[in-house]
């Protein structure tokens, strides 16, 4: 089997993206990747997790819409990267 590599970018995004989301094995399922290699890369991330608290009501609300749509814009470029890799024609990710 071939070993599949990941670039920096896709790293990114599949960390970010289970930070929004809360859950690795969700978005590790999504993406078609191991959880533990992404457990993996959320330990060598040295992005700090911000808290909630001390934050007004309208703070946290903004602070959950500003998360919304970082999960959309996330789930957006994967899927762009998706794709443009399936449709390269290649021969590769065809029945044929």
């Amino acid at each position: 089997m071939e070993r599949r590599v990941f670039d920096a970018s896709f790293k990114r995004m599949a960390i970010d993206l289970s930070y929004a989301r809360g859950s690795v094995k969700e978005v590790a399922d999504e993406l078609g990747i191991d959880p533990g290699r992404l457990s993996k890369w959320r330990q060598k991330d040295s992005s700090p997790v911000r808290s909630t608290e001390g934050l007004s009501d309208d703070q946290k609300e903004i602070k959950r819409l500003q998360k919304e749509l970082k999960e959309a814009q996330l789930e957006r470029d994967i899927l762009k990267k998706a794709v443009s890799i399936f449709s390269r024609g290649d021969g590769r990710y065809t029945d044929s």
